[in-house]
């Protein structure tokens, strides 16, 4: 039987590189992307998708429970896989109410429907929530996240998130509702938008813009290519264990500093500036972000023994691929920040907007 799927969020940066995975590799799923559209969801994402017969696009918000239940109703999902979250670190000190709001009652309202549909509907498989490393704090020189770190969130957004994971693992335990969660590091790669740090600097670098870095740029973080995450995904809505937690890395360990001057010295030569003067010179260092966690580090070996998965790609070969992808599609670039863009959404979508880009 095809897999009916339903993926929420998949016009953000990683649910739009994993429908593309699935339809890409023609792994018999039909997909219904659910999104709300905000600041950082693009249907440009996946205009090479709209054709696909696998492929509907829903404009809609997980807060709408009536939505939710119609769609569930008409589809008969037989999995969810739940990307559809405020995400972004910053916006959650300035703004913390929209975070409690999709990644709390958001994910509730999802799971308690997708329960129910399931208590209904035999051929339901399995909901895969999507989580993030900073759930459980910050490490220090040493060590590493494993599933059983105690959660230490020290941000509105890590805080939601945390919720969110509680929330998932009490319906599995509570009722045996067939769930899993996944916790990745930070993500990098194609179609990311441009207020990370990885594109930000790619394309300050590019326009020959001051390169902002917090404190002294010493924070570690591991990073993770999206299509190296998009497969770990799948691998474990495939083959996990429910009511599981599995953590996804990269193995890739770097200061926040060590990465901006790989991307100064990968978009120098790419733009044939070697002979001039480096864009490192373009750094200033600013005050700090409020709880800035340290360092994060995950450790995998979970998914590795149990289910098999690695990372495909290097490091230094997907960061060199990420550069090339950016330079090779400003058009996007120039969609996603540009009043235009935002403009068009309205008129398409009446999607809902943040502020700022």
């Amino acid at each position: 039987m095809m897999n009916q799927i339903l993926v929420t969020g998949g016009s953000g940066f990683i649910g739009s590189n994993f429908i593309r995975y699935l339809l890409n590799e023609d792994r018999d799923c039909c997909v219904v992307n659910l999104d709300a559209l905000t600041y950082a969801g693009n249907p440009m994402s996946l205009s090479d998708c709209e054709d696909n017969k696998g492929y509907t696009f829903v404009h809609g918000d997980i807060l709408d429970r009536g939505l939710l239940e119609r769609l569930f109703d008409k589809y008969a999902f037989t999995g969810v896989i739940h990307f559809a979250a405020e995400s972004h670190v910053d916006r959650s000190i300035l703004g913390p109410e929209a975070f409690i709001d999709t990644n709390i009652k958001g994910t509730f309202n999802l799971l308690d429907v997708a329960y129910r549909h399931w208590k209904k509907n035999s051929g339901f498989v399995r909901f895969h929530h999507i989580s993030t490393d900073e759930v459980y704090g910050s490490l220090g020189e040493t060590g590493a996240f494993t599933e059983t770190t105690p959660y230490d969130p020290s941000s509105p957004y890590s805080a939601s998130k945390a919720s969110s994971d509680h929330l998932v693992k009490a319906y599995s335990r509570t009722y045996g509702f067939p769930a899993v969660i996944t916790n990745c590091s930070n993500n990098y790669g194609p179609y990311q938008f441009p207020e990370k740090l990885i594109p930000l600097m790619i394309l300050n670098i590019m326009e020959e813009k001051s390169l902002p870095v917090y404190g002294k740029g010493d924070n570690i973080r591991d990073w993770l290519y999206v299509e190296d995450h998009c497969s770990a995904i799948w691998k474990v809505f495939c083959d996990g264990r429910d009511g599981e937690t599995y953590n996804v890395g990269g193995g890739a360990e770097r200061k926040n500093i060590e990465i901006v001057h790989l991307l100064c010295d990968l978009v120098d030569q790419k733009l044939g500036r070697n002979g001039g003067s480096s864009s490192r010179n373009l750094i200033k260092y600013v005050k700090d972000r409020p709880g800035h966690d340290f360092r994060y580090a995950i450790d995998a070996v979970k998914l590795k023994n149990e289910l098999g998965w690695e990372p495909a790609f290097t490091f230094e070969e997907a960061l060199k691929g990420t550069v090339d992808w950016y330079l090779a599609n400003m058009d996007w670039v120039n969609n996603v920040r540009s009043g235009a863009y935002r403009e068009w959404l309205n008129t398409n979508y009446g999607g809902r907007q943040g502020e700022g880009a």
